[in-house]
């Protein structure tokens, strides 16, 4: 598994905004293979920004880059970066391996398996 995010620093006062722009969108995720589940995260907030995160889990890395040059991808960011500005400089992406996934009933899968 892969698991893909990007932290946006919110501008204060258009946190607003932001929500309505990422949970009023069409994503096309599940239209894509490969794709698991998706996040939007609020977390903490700073004196001049809320931190926010994307975070979406994939089968594996080769479905998330395949997802990064589809056209459902740009459906799905077709608008980004046309209203006002809603975050300080770019968002920050990270991507992980997933290693060892517990389970709830102490399950346990290590990548290798």
């Amino acid at each position: 598994m892969f698991i893909a995010m990007n932290r946006f620093k919110v501008l204060k006062g258009a946190e607003a905004d932001f929500e309505h722009v990422w949970l009023s969108r069409e994503t096309h995720l599940d239209e894509v293979a490969g794709f698991v589940e998706f996040h939007l995260l609020k977390g903490p907030v700073r004196d001049d920004h809320v931190l926010y995160a994307s975070h979406t889990i994939w089968r594996s890395r080769a479905n998330f880059e395949a997802w990064t040059r589809s056209e459902q991808f740009r459906k799905a960011h077709g608008g980004a970066g046309s209203s006002k500005p809603l975050y300080q400089g770019h968002p920050e992406f990270e991507g992980f391996e997933v290693l060892q996934t517990v389970m709830q009933d102490g399950t346990r899968r290590d990548a290798a398996e």
